[in-house]
């Protein structure tokens, strides 16, 4: 089975996750992508939400969240997908960029509009009561 390696940033605020969507998808996702060769998850993630959001993360608050895996979202079924999340602070204003034509603040009601690995991921929030 081939699995994609992807970083994602989960930024809940009053009990919702902040998720993007890309042009031409339907559905929504955590933001964050993959590693570049050789590139550590810290640098990844400060790379991946400035390029998708225009903000910066701040080094010193990324904090490890957890590692969840499912089928791909629109792929073969022979491919799923790892994400590896963390929480962070962020200074700068939150507006999409490069391929992302919208961000969504989603909460647990709205599991159908996400794909399999981020209903892993908010399943788990709900769990913690960090999310609606």
């Amino acid at each position: 089975m081939n699995t994609i390696d992807k970083i994602a940033w989960i930024h809940v605020k009053n009990g919702q996750v902040l998720c993007a969507r890309s042009r031409g998808q339907e559905s929504f996702y955590l933001p964050g992508g993959k590693r570049d060769p050789g590139e550590s998850d810290k640098s990844t993630l400060i790379r991946e939400i400035a390029e998708e959001l225009s903000v910066q993360i701040e080094l010193d608050t990324i904090k490890f969240f957890g590692i969840f895996e499912a089928e791909a979202h629109g792929k073969s079924k022979d491919i799923k997908v790892k994400m590896t999340c963390y929480t962070a602070s962020f200074t700068g204003t939150l507006s999409p960029a490069s391929e992302i034509e919208e961000l969504a603040w989603l909460n647990y009601k709205d599991l159908d509009l996400v794909s399999q690995v981020s209903q892993k991921i908010f399943e788990q929030l709900y769990a913690l009561k960090w999310l609606e």
